[in-house]
């Protein structure tokens, strides 16, 4: 039997159906007594989609902004964006320097990935960014 169920819920009425085979199969692994489980119901995450989208954005961003005389690479454009969107802190380092408090982007709901999405694509306007046509090359 496998590990693990994950079930989208649409509806009402699919996701009562959706419990149900999640009982089911919840049942039989708690009947043979040999492990615990979890349930978790949570918004939906991000899609590939919009995964690709973000790395091609920020693969843009990279090559064409320079940050107060530094070039930036794709991830520490994400820890910008992400620590941007999310009003997070800035707190000293063990061994000097700072760490951005931020949020995973691989965590958040496909609601937050839209508004990060929409930040970068204002910031690469303010800044002059062309950004190649990802709606064909990367969804």
């Amino acid at each position: 039997m496998a590990e693990r169920l994950t079930l989208p819920l649409y509806n009402a009425q699919q996701a009562y159906q959706a419990i149900k085979t999640a009982w089911t199969f919840a049942k039989g692994l708690l009947i043979a007594g040999d492990q615990r489980l979890t349930l978790e119901i949570r918004p939906e995450k991000r899609s590939d989609a919009q995964n690709r989208r973000l790395w091609a954005m920020l693969a843009d961003i990279s090559a064409q902004v320079d940050w107060y005389g530094n070039k930036l690479t794709s991830e520490e454009w994400k820890d910008v964006f992400s620590a941007s969107l999310k009003r997070t802190k800035v707190v000293p380092g063990l061994d000097g320097g700072f760490v951005v408090c931020g949020q995973s982007t691989s965590k958040m709901t496909k609601a937050e990935m839209c508004e990060l999405q929409t930040l970068m694509e204002a910031f690469g306007t303010e800044r002059g960014v062309r950004f190649k046509t990802w709606e064909s090359e990367y969804v």
